[in-house]
């Protein structure tokens, strides 16, 4: 078992930030495997933020149902339900990225009014 949905996100992340080597890229690419899951692949390839965001709510929907369905008594149960923990943890994660960005924003829009303010023009 791997945890397609970190890796998707990190595909979607490295999309969206335009960061990222090329071997990263394979090697994440490698991990999902020649046919991910609808969710898993529309997350790697994310362009956007919001888009990861919407994907990786998906895929947490998805996970959550594998968890409830599995049976508690199988082997791989402890894994499944560590890897829901992993993929919350990665939510908590895009959610303050989000956060910071919606803030850097607000920063930008303030430092442009405190300009025009110092220096109106006659537009």
């Amino acid at each position: 078992m791997t945890c397609h949905e970190i890796e998707a996100l990190r595909l979607g992340l490295m999309n969206s930030l335009g960061v990222g080597d090329d071997a990263t890229r394979k090697h994440a690419r490698d991990e999902l495997g020649d046919d991910p899951e609808p969710h898993i692949a529309a997350l790697a390839d994310a362009e956007s933020l919001a888009d990861c965001r919407r994907h990786l709510d998906t895929a947490l929907v998805e996970l959550e149902e594998e968890v409830a369905a599995a049976d508690a008594d199988a082997d791989e149960y402890d894994y499944l339900r560590g890897r829901l923990v992993a993929v919350r943890d990665a939510e908590s994660a895009l959610e303050r990225l989000l956060g910071h960005g919606e803030g850097v924003l607000e920063g930008l829009r303030e430092s442009h009014e405190t300009l025009h303010e110092a220096f109106p023009t006659d537009e």
